[in-house]
């Protein structure tokens, strides 16, 4: 599976010139940790998210300045997105495995990542987006494999069930390069843990 199956491709963004207090109203509004920032032309240029945004925008309750103004004065916020957003630690390609972006994700503790194609943002994918890859129903995912199988040949070849996101599937003409082909669209579908081919498998044992 890649990160164009799994991607939030309608993303909310701001740009360097957006000022700060509208960014944080966006990530307050929409429940979100961090937000793409880009240019005029759609190109990427960095991210923001809630430490940027939180730096030094918070006031010093007035009760503690009773007894005379702090030693070190907090410093005035920057106003603007592109003066305090930051590099992503993790970036994302469409095409890029979605097992090897979940792993970064985990590694670098981050929840969301920008996916960029040539420069240009293509999309979002949270670690959310990923939980519902994986938490579609059985019944969904036959329905995409059937569909995906029918396209690449006719249907009714194919006897196709999911248990728990393990497909089985029966290739009726028994053709080893078809079934490779058939493994490939079927392991691209959401929610797909293995494949397995299992009157192939009996046929080896008897070879």
């Amino acid at each position: 599976m890649r990160t164009r199956d799994v991607m939030t491709k309608q993303v909310v963004v701001v740009w360097p010139q957006t000022a700060a207090r509208d960014a944080a109203a966006l990530l307050a509004e929409h429940g979100f940790t961090t937000l793409p920032v880009v240019d005029e032309l759609g190109m990427f240029v960095g991210v923001v998210g809630e430490a940027e945004l939180l730096r030094d925008r918070l006031p010093v309750d007035p009760r503690s300045l009773v007894h005379g103004v702090p030693e070190h004065p907090r410093p005035v916020p920057a106003p603007t997105v592109g003066e305090v957003m930051a590099k992503p630690v993790v970036l994302a390609t469409p095409g890029m495995d979605i097992a090897e972006l979940a792993d970064l994700m985990l590694e670098h503790d981050v929840r969301s990542v920008p996916v960029v194609d040539e420069a240009r943002l293509a999309g979002i994918i949270t670690r959310r987006d990923m939980l519902r890859a994986i938490s579609r129903d059985d019944a969904t995912i036959e329905a995409e494999i059937r569909h995906r199988l029918g396209v690449f040949a006719r249907a009714s070849r194919w006897t196709v069930s999911v248990a728990n996101g393990s497909v089985s599937i029966v290739d009726e003409m028994d053709d080893p390069a078809d079934r490779h082909i058939a493994e490939v669209l079927a392991r691209a579908v959401a929610g797909v843990v293995e494949v397995r081919f299992p009157e192939a498998s009996r046929a080896a044992d008897h070879g």
